[in-house]
């Protein structure tokens, strides 16, 4: 039986890291707040990109009958060259986008520059599983316990809420799905693995990706209430660091460093229960207002705590908007 996958953030960081973690070199992701195709194409070579949208959505998830909402179903081309994975467990979705990206860039595309080496881990499950149809793949996937650690060990760490038993069709909360966009072969794919097939959104080379997959991205966006802003869309491209060096850019390679080393502590900050460290500060902070005004100043300072709280709730909502905090991704 297979073990329980956790739900990760849709974070450059945390999918970069994810990469490395499985052995894969020279990629990285980018997070990108626009739709404007230049921003994609300034990062060349852009293997894919990887979109994150609310699910289930208000509209129906596809049309009646053998036909996407958007596109052409192209059940040959999964059962031949292109990695394709039905998702056949929940919360494995963000892992599953990532790969259907990066086992189609490996040294069987036809594409030499965005060819990746994914590493010997990735290598053998493709090779054992490219021969199998996708829902093979997907309980493949589902089996495999160094994906699948790897995976659960960029979740975020919460001693109250089990992450594993989240429904999806719960509607007291929403739940979200990653899906991805490649180009493969003059062909750009649209890769979910909750459709039966992967969806061909007509020709397109590395070149004219950018523009391609961003109007694809557009149109499905559109078919979101207004009020719907929170979309996140992540680029997995070469890593910028070789871009630096091969430019004798010293400035960006700092910066890309620096990046990395944000990212590292982000992500352990990500594993880490703060619980009982809170605990502990909360204790000292206790004691010392005790011993310093007694059980009345105790009280004192906790109802003037109250009274900021109050005060901050009633500012929030006066200051309220439509959006929240959300950023709204721009067209």
């Amino acid at each position: 039986m297979s073990g329980s996958w956790n739900t990760i953030e849709s974070d450059a960081g945390v999918f970069t890291y994810l990469l490395t973690n499985l052995g894969v070199r020279n990629v990285q992701f980018e997070e990108l707040l626009t739709l404007d195709p230049s921003s994609l194409a300034e990062l060349h070579p852009v293997y894919g990109v990887i979109f994150l949208f609310k699910y289930p959505t208000d509209a129906p998830y596809r049309a009646t009958g053998d036909k996407p909402l958007d596109g052409t179903f192209d059940h040959s081309i999964a059962e031949n060259k292109l990695f394709f994975a039905a998702q056949t467990i929940p919360n494995a979705c963000g892992t599953q986008a990532l790969l259907s990206v990066l086992l189609n860039k490996t040294s069987g595309s036809d594409d030499e520059e965005t060819k990746i080496d994914i590493g010997p881990v990735l290598k053998d499950f493709r090779d054992f599983t490219i021969d199998l149809p996708p829902e093979f793949r997907g309980e493949a996937l589902s089996n495999s316990d160094v994906i699948r650690d790897t995976h659960n060990s960029f979740a975020k760490s919460s001693p109250f809420v089990d992450e594993t038993t989240r429904n999806p069709n719960d509607e007291t909360e929403d739940a979200f799905h990653f899906i991805a966009y490649t180009p493969f072969n003059g062909t750009l794919y649209e890769l979910d693995g909750l459709q039966p097939a992967p969806i061909s959104h007509g020709p397109c080379t590395q070149e004219s990706f950018p523009e391609k997959v961003m109007e694809v991205i557009q149109r499905r966006i559109a078919r979101y209430g207004d009020a719907e802003i929170r979309f996140n869309l992540l680029a997995m491209t070469r890593d910028l660091r070789i871009r630096a060096r091969e430019l004798g850019d010293v400035e960006l390679l700092e910066r890309e460093e620096q990046k990395r080393r944000d990212w590292q502590f982000e992500n352990a900050l990500r594993k880490h229960n703060f619980v009982g460290f809170a605990g502990e500060v909360l204790k000292g902070v206790v004691e010392y207002r005790l011993k310093e005004g007694g059980e009345d100043g105790y009280k004192s300072w906790v109802g003037q705590g109250k009274q900021k709280m109050v005060k901050r709730i009633e500012e929030r909502r006066k200051g309220r908007g439509g959006g929240g905090e959300d950023v709204e991704m721009e067209g």
